[in-house]
């Protein structure tokens, strides 16, 4: 697998902690040379720092991918400083408690705009490149909970399904040009995805679900991307589904 990757370059967002995070270190530790996108400057400095020590290639770009413009400048400053963008990686999410009953419209927005909307514009941004270099690929990571839908999650279930559509649309669209676009849906893995969740019961419900000791590892999610990846560019994995072993739904 790192021959495969080797000389890639990737830019990977959401990449300051959790599965973002995890994927950033085995693309670096499988030979590619990786951008490092977040709002959080201080993690991805560390996260730089760990990859170049472990002998990689790592570049930092904070910044806020709902904003188009600084999600454009993401894969530009990519392309100036790495010489190209073989792969994207959005990574970037977040979860909210609420249904449809008085739901909170700023939230449920702010939901779309990291699930859905920040993934359009890294997306709109990197396929040209890609297109003029006659190859790439883009991995979306999208939820289970795209499937399986929530009575308490109603914003991130509706951006995390409008995500995978959108996907395989473009997958669709961009296949015969040799781009793959793949969605990848994992279950309940170790993260701090709960920390952002303002309400505090749901809250505390999310950690304890996510840090169960039947839950997946980051790196075991990130093994997947590196895996699809590294097949022939005849096979296009369009979709993934990873769970627990263990149901940790209860």
């Amino acid at each position: 697998m790192a021959e495969a990757l080797a000389g890639k370059v990737a830019l990977v967002t959401g990449a300051s902690s959790g599965i973002g995070e995890g994927i950033a270190m085995a693309l670096a530790g499988a030979g590619a040379s990786v951008a490092l996108a977040a709002r959080r400057a201080d993690r991805l400095e560390a996260l730089v720092q760990r990859i170049e020590a472990a002998g990689g290639k790592a570049l930092s770009l904070p910044g806020d991918m709902t904003v188009e413009a600084e999600a454009a400048q993401a894969v530009a400053q990519t392309v100036a400083r790495l010489g190209k963008i073989d792969v994207l990686i959005n990574s970037a999410g977040v979860i909210q408690a609420g249904g449809i009953e008085n739901a909170d419209l700023g939230e449920y927005r702010r939901v779309f705009d990291i699930n859905l909307f920040a993934t359009l514009y890294c997306c709109q941004a990197a396929v040209p490149h890609m297109l003029a270099q006659g190859q790439g690929d883009v991995i979306n990571i999208s939820s289970l909970a795209a499937r399986k839908g929530g009575r308490a999650t109603n914003a991130y279930v509706a951006s995390k399904s409008a995500l995978n559509a959108m996907t395989d649309a473009m997958r669709q669209e961009l296949g015969e040009r040799n781009i793959r676009v793949s969605i990848l849906m994992p279950g309940a893995t170790n993260s701090e995805v709960a920390e952002g969740i303002t309400n505090p019961a749901f809250r505390e419900a999310i950690r304890a679900h996510v840090g169960k000791q039947e839950a997946m590892q980051p790196e075991e999610v990130a093994a997947t991307v590196v895996f699809m990846l590294s097949l022939p560019r005849r096979t296009n994995i369009s979709e993934i589904s990873m769970r627990p072993t263990i149901d940790v739904m209860g």
